[in-house]
């Protein structure tokens, strides 16, 4: 019986994330938003490291290629970078071959009525 407990309370709390998720993210949409964005941004940095490395090149050379700094390049594939700007990812995107998309998708929030 006591090992049954053990085994229900270490499944209960066995994944950390969700458990992280659910006491400071759910019924919260701010930090639903927040972690959303974080998501976004960390995705982006990781497709442009994939894009520069499967082609192949450095840093510095895909620096060179769209005229900025290497420092500059690695700050895009930090997943903490919070400063993706259309005009430099169009840059980036060129120089690896690629283009960039963006879309608009339904959002949960309600709509603002500005007028």
């Amino acid at each position: 019986m006591a090992k049954k407990r053990k085994q229900e309370r270490t499944q209960k709390t066995s994944d950390a994330v969700a458990i992280l998720h659910k006491r400071y993210v759910d019924g919260r949409p701010e930090m639903e938003e927040l972690l959303e964005d974080a998501r976004n941004e960390a995705a982006i940095g990781r497709q442009i490291h994939a894009l520069r490395e499967s082609l192949g090149l450095s840093q510095r050379e895909l620096a060179e290629i769209v005229g900025t700094t290497a420092s500059s390049i690695c700050r895009l594939e930090s997943a903490d970078y919070e400063g993706h700007s259309l005009p430099m990812l169009r840059k980036v995107a060129t120089a690896l071959g690629q283009r960039v998309e963006v879309r608009f998708v339904p959002s949960d929030n309600e709509l603002v009525n500005t007028h």
